[in-house]
């Protein structure tokens, strides 16, 4: 799922700028309302994407890492809460 959204996202991005002059509110409706409730990873990989598009590749990597990090570290201190509770 993860890699079908990122595809998607990148499709949708893409084609909207190139050929659709949307409202300011449409891009961000459909890429991070439609396809970020398809995969959050999606919204994750166009944010990086476009930190690298911008020449911000150290952003991107940063971003990248502490959100992967972030993940995970969310996920050790459920499942203690998890396990502290039973």
């Amino acid at each position: 799922m993860n890699f079908a959204g990122c595809l998607a996202i990148g499709v949708l991005h893409e084609w909207l700028a190139a050929r659709v002059a949307p409202s300011p509110l449409l891009r961000p409706a459909l890429a991070f309302g439609l396809l970020g409730g398809f995969t959050t990873f999606s919204a994750f990989g166009l944010e990086a994407w476009q930190l690298l598009q911008s020449g911000r590749a150290a952003a991107a990597v940063m971003y990248a890492l502490a959100s992967v990090l972030h993940g995970v570290a969310a996920v050790a201190a459920g499942a203690a809460l998890a396990r502290h509770a039973a």
